[in-house]
């Protein structure tokens, strides 16, 4: 797949097709991109579990926080990672452990490690990296609905 560019019915597809997301790297810092982007998937009625060692038990934004994707009791339909692009293939070697697997894996704005996602999707994973759903959402599903 070509990750400069994406169709914009490969990006709505997976934004109309995901309901549990699992966000990697979440913060309770208001002013962290991260919380803005879990604030945005929660108002737009998505479950979303966020993953932080650092705050596992705690709350945000009334989520109770994971330490890792592995400690999550349900199935994940996404996995949003915050994490710096040379984590990011740790963090697809983790959710490719899942089982079920997650249907897609999102790497935020300047998160992209090629081998990372030709690993997720020779698994059968969908990828997306250097975007934010915040961003695509209004662009492509408000205009579709």
């Amino acid at each position: 797949m070509d990750h400069d560019r994406y169709a914009s019915a490969y990006i709505c597809s997976i934004l109309r097709s995901v309901h549990t997301i699992a966000v990697v790297g979440a913060s309770p810092n208001q002013s962290r991109p991260s919380h803005g982007v879990m604030s945005f998937l929660l108002g737009k009625g998505y479950r979303v579990i966020p993953v932080n060692p650092g705050h596992a038990g705690k709350r945000i934004l009334g989520q109770r926080v994971v330490a890792h994707l592995a400690d999550i009791a349900e199935p994940v339909d996404m996995v949003e990672v915050f994490r710096a692009s040379s984590r990011f293939s740790a963090v697809v070697d983790e959710a490719l452990a899942l089982q079920p697997r997650p249907r897609v894996i999102w790497g935020e704005f300047g998160v992209r490690d090629d081998a990372a996602a030709e690993k997720a999707e020779a698994a059968g994973v969908r990828v997306v990296m250097d975007r934010s759903p915040v961003t695509e959402y209004p662009r492509l599903v408000r205009r579709a609905s």
